[in-house]
Protein backbone atom coordinates (compact mmCIF):
# COMPACT_ATOMS: atom_id res chain seq x y z
CA UNK A 1 0.00 0.00 0.00
CA UNK A 2 1.01 3.51 -0.92
CA UNK A 3 0.02 6.69 0.98
CA UNK A 4 0.86 10.25 -0.66
CA UNK A 5 1.39 13.04 0.69
CA UNK A 6 1.82 16.39 -1.28
CA UNK A 7 2.43 20.17 -0.06
CA UNK A 8 4.15 23.11 0.27
CA UNK A 9 7.25 24.07 2.11
CA UNK A 10 6.99 23.80 5.87
CA UNK A 11 3.53 22.64 6.01
CA UNK A 12 4.20 19.82 8.38
CA UNK A 13 3.54 17.15 5.52
CA UNK A 14 7.75 15.15 6.97
CA UNK A 15 6.53 15.19 10.37
CA UNK A 16 3.04 14.28 9.61
CA UNK A 17 4.53 11.49 7.44
CA UNK A 18 6.67 10.30 9.76
CA UNK A 19 4.24 9.75 12.70
CA UNK A 20 2.12 8.13 10.25
CA UNK A 21 4.65 5.84 9.16
CA UNK A 22 5.35 4.76 13.01
CA UNK A 23 1.71 4.27 13.47
CA UNK A 24 0.72 2.03 10.50
CA UNK A 25 4.85 0.12 10.81
CA UNK A 26 4.97 1.20 7.43
CA UNK A 27 8.31 2.65 5.57
CA UNK A 28 8.95 6.32 5.14
CA UNK A 29 10.28 8.13 2.50
CA UNK A 30 10.90 11.57 2.26
CA UNK A 31 11.36 12.57 -1.32
CA UNK A 32 11.85 16.47 -0.23
CA UNK A 33 15.55 15.49 1.62
CA UNK A 34 16.02 13.51 -1.15
CA UNK A 35 15.95 16.74 -3.34
CA UNK A 36 17.51 18.45 -0.78
CA UNK A 37 20.60 16.01 -0.95
CA UNK A 38 21.24 16.62 -5.10
CA UNK A 39 21.41 19.98 -3.82
CA UNK A 40 23.57 19.66 -1.60
CA UNK A 41 25.57 18.14 -3.61
CA UNK A 42 25.52 20.11 -6.66
CA UNK A 43 26.15 23.07 -4.37
CA UNK A 44 29.58 21.43 -2.99
CA UNK A 45 30.70 19.85 -6.56
CA UNK A 46 29.67 23.64 -8.40
CA UNK A 47 27.63 21.15 -11.26
CA UNK A 48 26.67 23.47 -13.95
CA UNK A 49 22.84 21.90 -13.67
CA UNK A 50 22.66 23.42 -17.40
CA UNK A 51 24.94 21.99 -19.03
CA UNK A 52 23.25 18.34 -20.05
CA UNK A 53 26.77 16.44 -20.56
CA UNK A 54 28.66 17.91 -16.67
CA UNK A 55 24.85 17.30 -15.70
CA UNK A 56 24.72 13.42 -17.11
CA UNK A 57 28.44 13.04 -15.06
CA UNK A 58 27.25 13.98 -12.07
CA UNK A 59 24.09 11.50 -12.00
CA UNK A 60 26.57 8.85 -13.12
CA UNK A 61 28.62 9.40 -9.88
CA UNK A 62 25.73 10.22 -7.31
CA UNK A 63 25.32 7.76 -4.76
CA UNK A 64 22.60 8.78 -2.37
CA UNK A 65 21.73 6.21 0.55
CA UNK A 66 18.55 5.86 2.92
CA UNK A 67 19.16 4.08 6.32
CA UNK A 68 16.23 3.83 8.19
CA UNK A 69 16.57 2.72 12.17
CA UNK A 70 13.66 3.38 14.03
CA UNK A 71 11.63 5.16 11.87
CA UNK A 72 14.47 7.40 11.66
CA UNK A 73 16.08 8.28 8.06
CA UNK A 74 19.69 9.07 7.53
CA UNK A 75 20.88 9.88 4.23
CA UNK A 76 24.36 9.92 2.68
CA UNK A 77 25.68 11.06 -0.31
CA UNK A 78 29.06 8.26 -0.90
CA UNK A 79 28.57 6.92 2.20
CA UNK A 80 28.64 10.43 4.20
CA UNK A 81 26.25 11.83 6.52
CA UNK A 82 24.20 14.68 5.26
CA UNK A 83 21.28 14.62 7.17
CA UNK A 84 21.42 17.72 8.88
CA UNK A 85 23.51 19.79 6.28
CA UNK A 86 20.67 19.12 3.86
CA UNK A 87 17.92 21.10 6.32
CA UNK A 88 20.34 24.55 6.13
CA UNK A 89 18.62 28.02 4.33
CA UNK A 90 21.11 27.95 2.14
CA UNK A 91 20.24 24.49 0.63
CA UNK A 92 16.28 25.30 1.16
CA UNK A 93 17.00 28.22 -1.15
CA UNK A 94 18.25 25.87 -3.74
CA UNK A 95 16.32 22.82 -3.97
CA UNK A 96 13.23 24.29 -6.05
CA UNK A 97 15.23 25.26 -8.70
CA UNK A 98 17.59 22.01 -8.96
CA UNK A 99 14.38 19.71 -8.50
CA UNK A 100 12.80 21.25 -11.65
CA UNK A 101 15.53 19.97 -13.63
CA UNK A 102 14.15 17.17 -16.20
CA UNK A 103 16.79 14.67 -15.72
CA UNK A 104 16.78 15.28 -12.41
CA UNK A 105 13.51 14.82 -11.64
CA UNK A 106 13.25 11.67 -14.02
CA UNK A 107 16.27 10.37 -11.97
CA UNK A 108 14.85 10.89 -8.72
CA UNK A 109 11.56 9.26 -9.53
CA UNK A 110 12.74 6.07 -10.52
CA UNK A 111 14.90 5.88 -7.45
CA UNK A 112 11.62 6.77 -5.28
CA UNK A 113 9.59 4.05 -7.20
CA UNK A 114 12.36 1.55 -6.18
CA UNK A 115 12.30 2.35 -3.11
CA UNK A 116 8.51 1.46 -2.31
CA UNK A 117 8.90 -1.56 -4.80
CA UNK A 118 6.71 -4.10 -3.03
CA UNK A 119 7.07 -2.37 0.25
CA UNK A 120 3.60 -0.54 2.53
CA UNK A 121 4.85 2.94 2.32
CA UNK A 122 4.62 6.67 3.45
CA UNK A 123 5.82 8.58 0.86
CA UNK A 124 5.77 12.60 1.07
CA UNK A 125 6.84 15.77 -1.50
CA UNK A 126 5.57 17.88 -3.94
CA UNK A 127 4.20 15.21 -6.45
CA UNK A 128 3.67 12.01 -5.37
CA UNK A 129 -0.35 11.67 -5.94
CA UNK A 130 0.09 13.56 -9.43
CA UNK A 131 3.13 11.99 -10.89
CA UNK A 132 5.70 9.45 -8.69
CA UNK A 133 2.27 7.49 -7.61
CA UNK A 134 -0.92 8.71 -9.00
CA UNK A 135 -1.76 4.96 -7.94
CA UNK A 136 -1.61 5.34 -4.77
CA UNK A 137 -4.40 3.97 -2.19
CA UNK A 138 -4.63 7.00 -0.54
CA UNK A 139 -4.00 10.51 -0.84
CA UNK A 140 -3.21 13.37 1.80
CA UNK A 141 -2.74 17.29 0.27
CA UNK A 142 -1.18 19.30 3.75
CA UNK A 143 -1.56 23.16 4.08
CA UNK A 144 -0.76 26.00 6.08
CA UNK A 145 -0.76 29.56 5.88
CA UNK A 146 2.32 31.53 5.21
CA UNK A 147 3.09 32.40 8.55
CA UNK A 148 2.79 29.70 10.37
CA UNK A 149 4.96 27.67 8.10
CA UNK A 150 7.46 30.26 8.14
CA UNK A 151 7.57 29.78 12.06
CA UNK A 152 8.04 26.21 12.13
CA UNK A 153 11.05 26.23 9.40
CA UNK A 154 12.51 29.52 11.74
CA UNK A 155 12.37 26.65 14.94
CA UNK A 156 13.69 23.88 13.03
CA UNK A 157 16.37 26.11 11.45
CA UNK A 158 17.53 27.27 15.29
CA UNK A 159 17.48 23.59 16.28
CA UNK A 160 21.16 23.43 13.66
CA UNK A 161 22.09 26.33 14.97
CA UNK A 162 21.09 28.42 11.83
CA UNK A 163 18.97 31.68 12.43
CA UNK A 164 17.12 33.34 9.98
CA UNK A 165 14.89 36.58 10.54
CA UNK A 166 11.01 35.18 9.93
CA UNK A 167 10.23 38.17 7.33
CA UNK A 168 13.22 36.72 5.34
CA UNK A 169 11.63 33.14 5.89
CA UNK A 170 8.04 34.31 5.28
CA UNK A 171 9.43 35.82 1.87
CA UNK A 172 11.55 32.79 1.07
CA UNK A 173 8.74 30.25 1.52
CA UNK A 174 6.40 32.82 -0.96
CA UNK A 175 8.87 32.52 -3.66
CA UNK A 176 9.47 28.51 -3.22
CA UNK A 177 5.49 28.33 -3.48
CA UNK A 178 5.88 30.22 -6.72
CA UNK A 179 8.40 28.34 -8.25
CA UNK A 180 7.21 24.79 -7.29
CA UNK A 181 3.60 25.66 -8.60
CA UNK A 182 4.37 27.48 -11.61
CA UNK A 183 7.23 24.93 -12.95
CA UNK A 184 6.58 23.05 -16.40
CA UNK A 185 7.54 19.69 -15.19
CA UNK A 186 5.83 17.90 -12.27
CA UNK A 187 4.35 21.15 -10.52
CA UNK A 188 3.45 21.35 -7.03
CA UNK A 189 -0.74 21.07 -7.22
CA UNK A 190 -3.01 19.14 -5.70
CA UNK A 191 -4.07 15.50 -6.75
CA UNK A 192 -8.06 15.54 -7.95
CA UNK A 193 -8.71 12.97 -5.62
CA UNK A 194 -6.33 13.92 -2.65
CA UNK A 195 -7.74 14.96 0.85
CA UNK A 196 -7.03 17.97 2.31
CA UNK A 197 -5.81 19.23 5.61
CA UNK A 198 -4.97 22.60 6.39
CA UNK A 199 -2.71 22.07 9.69
CA UNK A 200 -2.52 25.87 10.18
CA UNK A 201 -4.64 25.80 13.60
CA UNK A 202 -4.59 21.68 14.71
CA UNK A 203 -2.18 20.16 16.78
CA UNK A 204 0.20 17.75 14.66
CA UNK A 205 -1.55 14.69 16.76
CA UNK A 206 -4.72 16.04 15.85
CA UNK A 207 -3.52 15.71 11.90
CA UNK A 208 -2.05 12.00 12.13
CA UNK A 209 -4.98 10.85 14.26
CA UNK A 210 -7.61 12.61 11.39
CA UNK A 211 -5.17 10.82 8.93
CA UNK A 212 -5.51 7.57 10.21
CA UNK A 213 -8.76 7.99 10.69
CA UNK A 214 -8.79 8.06 6.85
CA UNK A 215 -6.62 5.39 5.61
CA UNK A 216 -8.79 2.83 8.03
CA UNK A 217 -11.94 4.25 6.35
CA UNK A 218 -10.28 3.47 3.01
CA UNK A 219 -9.43 -0.29 3.67
CA UNK A 220 -12.78 -0.85 4.77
Amino acid sequence: MIIAIDGPAASGKSTSARLLADELDFLYLDTGAMYRCIALSVTENKVDIYNQLSLESFIGDFNLELHTVDGISDFLINGASVSEKIRTNAVSKKVSEISAIPMIRKYMVKMQREFAKNNNCVVEGRDIGTVVFPQAEIKFFITASVEVRAKRRQLELQNIGDKIALKDLQDDIRARDRYDSERAHSPLKKAFDAIEIDTTEITIDEQVRYMIKNVKLNNK
